[in-house]
């Protein structure tokens, strides 16, 4: 950003578009807080795709925390038999038990694949992480009677939301 000598700060030229970020089923406005709180006090399981073996990495954190928030989670990454110590699977396809929500972790581009894979799976909502978005997408999977999150980590919200006080020391 620059500054200007009065200590104002320049704005720039063009206002910046914001991306629809959350989208639900029959409704075009965005999810207020109410209805993202309903969401996910309703949520036990959530199947992580994309999540990484690596401490270092916001998959294996944000899981790890929702792990303490008393979610039950459920790695999709292929080749890797365990992450935080829960069997992982190689795609959502392959999860043999309900799963309430789909965190994922991977680049737009594997978007569309994931969607199809809950529209089959019938899983009722998919969460996509800061920076992921796909608006065709979304937009399939809201007119499959899916709820979609788009561009919003779930651990902040969570803490934002203050469902953060289910946290259990493991």
């Amino acid at each position: 950003m620059q500054w200007m000598n009065s200590g104002a700060m320049k704005l720039p030229s063009q206002p910046r578009k914001f991306p629809q970020s959350i989208v639900l089923p029959d409704q075009q406005s965005i999810l207020n807080d109410t209805q993202k709180l309903r969401l996910l006090r309703d949520v036990k399981t959530v199947a992580i795709v994309g999540l990484s073996p690596k401490p270092s990495r916001p998959s294996h954190r944000v899981a790890q925390a929702m792990q303490k928030f008393a979610y039950k989670i459920v790695p999709v990454r292929p080749d890797v038999a365990s992450v935080l110590g829960e069997k992982a699977y190689n795609s959502i396809a392959d999860i043999p038990f309900k799963v309430d929500l789909v965190n994922v972790f991977r680049a737009p581009e594997h978007v569309p694949l994931i969607v199809d894979q809950c529209i089959q799976c019938e899983i009722p909502a998919i969460w996509l992480q800061e920076g992921i978005i796909h608006d065709q997408a979304a937009q399939t999977a809201k007119d499959a009677g899916l709820s979609i999150v788009m561009d919003k980590c779930l651990y902040k919200e969570i803490i934002r939301l203050g469902l953060n006080d289910t946290y259990v020391d493991q």
